[in-house]
């Protein structure tokens, strides 16, 4: 008698290698592994033979970099994708295509069941199960770390006793890695208190000191060209990667606000996304108006939620992404970004499109600024704030005039 299927989002480290071994042995399934490419610098035939290994039936491999690029990246870009502030969505963006995968491989394959490594106590529970019960409400989904209330020393303990083949890396820190960034956890991680150390880190280099420069080109809000070359999303991604990590530049170090509720020391090394953000906002302010960038804020602050919290599927996400392509028209022209020791900070931009305008802003003679208008103008913009306090000085006359007359 044939036992049921479950295809397993399978990367290789800790926590997806054992979760092989618990469905077969706790539930009594036959595994199918899933490994998808998203730009991640791993040794995929590695990966399979580790699987094969363990004993999955069948290990499948997707190369989604390009639609990771293009579908997932993209947007984030244009919408500034930021979470807190700090973090850029990097492990989060890569969960809705990773579930999408999951369920075109399980329906593929004839599989009712789904399976992932992630623990109760994280983000990416959500991230997959809120996208899978999206695409297919009748898919089953098992995630035995979190149903099972595993630990990683218990892991541990069960992959030595498994013979289960795991890392030294994965012994030291738990990582999840694409193009877009790399998430560092586990260990002495733990302690906010302590600075990670460098062998830690691997987009990032640390001790050069000397100053670059990169100008970045963006067309609509996407970033075309680097350095005056062109390239694709990819390429270009890559490039700013090593340039920007080579300088200790892509480091994000944090308290954050998990959406279950725990607040977690997170660390995260994402050159080329903080460099990206950092020109695309700052041409953003060049070329949108006040009202726009304002309310733009907003909507790019409830995009990132969105995204961070699993909500990939949510009919709100597209309807923002709507509005933010529509800002994203006059959003074309070159930002100059200045490295050095880690820091990053933009040095100079110019657009077509641009509406700050030197011959207003200029406190020179050739300004074509009249500031005789400006009088009238002051007057009434602080109109109803000089009439109201007006009112509160009076207001307070009359109560000082009432008290001593009680006296």
């Amino acid at each position: 008698m044939s036992k049921d299927k479950v295809v397993l989002a399978y990367s290789g480290g800790l926590d997806t290698s054992v979760c092989i071994r618990y469905l077969q042995l706790r539930y009594n399934m036959d595994v199918i592994s899933l490994t998808v490419d998203c730009g991640q610098n791993d040794d995929f035939n590695g990966i399979e033979d580790r699987a094969k290994e363990i004993g999955v039936i069948k290990h499948v491999f997707e190369e989604c970099t390009e639609e990771f690029a293009q579908r997932y990246i993209i947007p984030s870009i244009k919408s500034n994708g930021l979470y807190e502030d700090k973090y850029p969505l990097a492990t989060a963006l890569a969960r809705p295509l990773i579930s999408a995968k999951l369920v075109e491989v399980a329906h593929r394959h004839g599989a009712s069941t789904v399976a992932h490594g992630c623990t109760g106590k994280g983000n990416d529970q959500i991230r997959f199960d809120a996208t899978i019960r999206a695409l297919d409400p009748q898919m089953k989904i098992l995630s035995p770390i979190r149903d099972m209330n595993l630990t990683r020393d218990l892991e541990l303990k069960f992959a030595i006793e498994q013979e289960i083949p795991i890392s030294l890396e994965a012994k030291k820190f738990s990582i999840d890695e694409n193009i877009w960034g790399r998430a560092i956890e586990g260990g002495i991680m733990e302690d906010a208190a302590f600075e990670p150390p460098q062998d830690a880190f691997g987009f990032v280099r640390f001790g050069d000191d000397k100053v670059e420069y990169m100008d970045i080109e963006f067309e609509e809000g996407v970033p075309i060209a680097v350095d005056s070359r062109a390239m694709g999303i990819i390429e270009l991604i890559r490039y700013i990667n090593h340039k920007a990590g080579s300088l200790g530049v892509g480091v994000v170090d944090h308290v954050e606000d998990r959406t279950v509720g725990i607040k977690s020391r997170e660390i995260y090394e994402a050159p080329a996304a903080i460099v990206l953000i950092e020109a695309h906002k700052d041409l953003e302010k060049m070329v949108l108006t006040a009202h726009e960038l304002r309310f733009k804020r907003n909507v790019d602050e409830q995009w990132g939620w969105l995204v961070y919290s699993g909500l990939w599927k949510e009919p709100l996400r597209s309807h923002l992404d709507k509005f933010i392509d529509s800002t994203q028209k006059r959003v074309c022209g070159k930002v100059r970004i200045r490295m050095q020791s880690g820091s990053l900070r933009v040095v100079g931009r110019e657009s077509k499109y641009s509406l700050y305008r030197n011959s207003l802003a200029t406190y020179t003679s050739e300004s074509t600024f009249d500031q005789t208008l400006a009088k009238g103008f002051v007057e009434l913009w602080a109109l109803q704030c000089s009439v109201a306090n007006s009112i509160d000085m009076a207001m307070r006359l009359d109560v000082d005039k009432k008290g001593g007359g009680n006296r």
